[in-house]
């Protein structure tokens, strides 16, 4: 006779209702040395020996968010505006908001012809300083053959995603050095995002506004119609489709551009795209506030027109259009007349220089409340887009972004049994990022994350303690290809 002894799990999840991208039941998950280690009928494991029980019925238990799209202690890129949260307030946040994983940017220095450089200098910052896992986009601005030459070489360090401007004077690429990173990308695998704006007409509107006096922060929207956005972002589609590759378009809030993408989409050709909460909360109105207020909206692409574009963004969302959620966290102090929002106010613009103002919003945090809170998405499609999707884009599925048994991080939110929250106004001073604001400050919700998990370990208990891990515990998560962007190899001029 032989006697097995069985070890005690580490923690146990009892009786939750168990969402996925594709499903939703009650389960009990049992966690081990960091992994998700069973997937059993709900109380199946309630006698089972553990460390820790968490009691989840009646909650939703979801995979960590994954945010794709996040701006941390970058370098002033863009003007007067320095980024105010770093590696260790940015994850902090996301924890608390709960995303167990972000991918944020290394930047390339237009002067320089590495991209290596730049991704040892980025993680360097994040080295130890983590509260959530992460890892790297690289901000290409100048796609020198050296610089293309090492996309094989990020391939081996685990970063699989470049991103590209249209737009920006420091960075705007023009439409052959676009060619040349697409083919590239294509004969390495990796994925290009693509920031979508017509940066001529930009500079032309901006212009035409300045020589009339038109600067308050309101101007930014009008310097930036949604045509601009929608140029652009169907001559990315054309170019993408010249070197029959896979692109993401990252941060629509127009839906002209969104109707340009599905159309692409519907004939067939391999584009993705992402919006963000600001495109399907925020409005024009919100840049006009009184004063200065104004500023604290201003992001790129801006808010559009009204409820009319808020719906086209959401049945963006709803209708698959959209294949990822992102919060495109881009921190800038309000009350900061040196790197921050009212750097671009001087004595002879009281109300500022629209064209001055750092663009970016806060929002690492807020994005997983605030859209579930909505209730405009399933619970599955909620996950689908803010996890699920997000890890096969980059690829760190299945290790990311899903709950199978031995192969997945046990990374998980925990939020609260429906009617377990009373309904409350967001305030700043209930976040943890380091930004003196939030664009989404008296906005009504009525779910915040009960706990978040990180590989097992509980990081965010809400009613006891708030943000409980540990400095540093967040670790770089090697990527693999995308499993959307599978195109690979020569590219065949003939053809055409």
């Amino acid at each position: 006779m032989t006697i097995r002894t069985i070890s005690p799990l580490d923690c146990i999840i009892l009786n939750g209702t168990v969402v996925t991208a594709a499903d939703i039941a009650r389960y009990d998950i049992g966690i081990k040395d960091g992994k998700v280690s069973i997937l059993a009928p709900a109380l199946s494991l309630a006698d089972s020996p553990a460390t820790r029980v968490i009691d989840a019925q009646g909650a939703y238990v979801m995979p960590g968010g994954i945010d794709a799209h996040v701006h941390l202690a970058e370098p002033q890129l863009f003007g007067k505006g320095k980024a105010a949260d770093d590696y260790t307030t940015g994850t902090k946040s996301a924890i608390a908001g709960g995303t167990t994983t972000i991918i944020a940017f290394a930047p390339q220095d237009k002067a320089s012809p590495s991209l290596l450089k730049a991704l040892d200098e980025t993680a360097r910052k994040a080295e130890g300083v983590a509260y959530c896992d992460y890892s790297f986009h690289l901000l290409l601005s100048n796609p020198t053959r050296e610089c293309l030459n090492e996309f094989s070489a990020l391939r081996n360090r685990g970063i699989s995603s470049v991103k590209i401007y249209m737009t920006y004077e420091l960075l705007q690429l023009r439409d052959n050095q676009i060619l040349d990173v697409l083919l590239q990308s294509r004969i390495d695998g990796v994925t290009t995002m693509i920031h979508a704006e017509n940066g001529d007409m930009l500079s032309w509107m901006t212009e035409q506004l300045e020589m009339r006096n038109l600067l308050e922060p309101k101007y930014h929207a009008t310097s930036r119609p949604q045509i601009l956005e929608g140029e652009a972002t169907g001559r990315a589609i054309a170019l993408s489709q010249l070197i029959e590759t896979p692109i993401l378009i990252v941060h629509v809030s127009s839906p002209l551009a969104a109707t340009t993408i599905r159309n692409a989409q519907t004939a067939g050709l391999p584009i993705y795209a992402e919006t963000c909460p600001q495109y399907l909360f925020l409005t024009r109105d919100d840049l006009s506030k009184p004063g200065y207020e104004g500023a604290k909206c201003v992001c790129s692409p801006p808010p559009r027109d009204g409820v009319q574009d808020l719906e086209g963004i959401w049945r963006g969302l709803q209708n698959g259009t959209f294949t990822i959620l992102s919060s495109d966290h881009c921190p800038f102090e309000f009350d900061n007349a040196v790197s921050g929002k009212k750097a671009a106010i001087s004595d002879d613009a009281p109300l500022g220089r629209f064209k001055y103002i750092p663009n970016g919003c806060p929002g690492v945090e807020t994005r997983l409340p605030l859209v579930l809170s909505a209730g405009r998405l399933s619970p599955q499609k909620f996950v689908e887009v803010t996890s699920t999707n997000p890890a096969k884009l980059y690829g760190m599925y299945p290790q990311k972004g899903a709950l199978l048994p031995g192969v997945s991080d046990a990374d998980l939110v925990i939020w609260y049994p429906e009617n377990g929250i009373e309904a409350f106004e967001l305030g700043n001073e209930m976040l943890h990022h380091n930004v003196d604001y939030t664009p989404f400050e008296g906005r009504v919700l009525s779910q915040w994350p009960r706990y978040t998990l990180l590989r097992g370990e509980v990081v965010w208990d809400r009613d006891n303690g708030g943000v409980i891990g540990e400095m540093g515990c967040g670790q770089f998560v090697r990527r693999g290809r995308s499993e959307f962007c599978q195109v690979q190899g020569p590219w065949d001029p003939e053809k055409f």
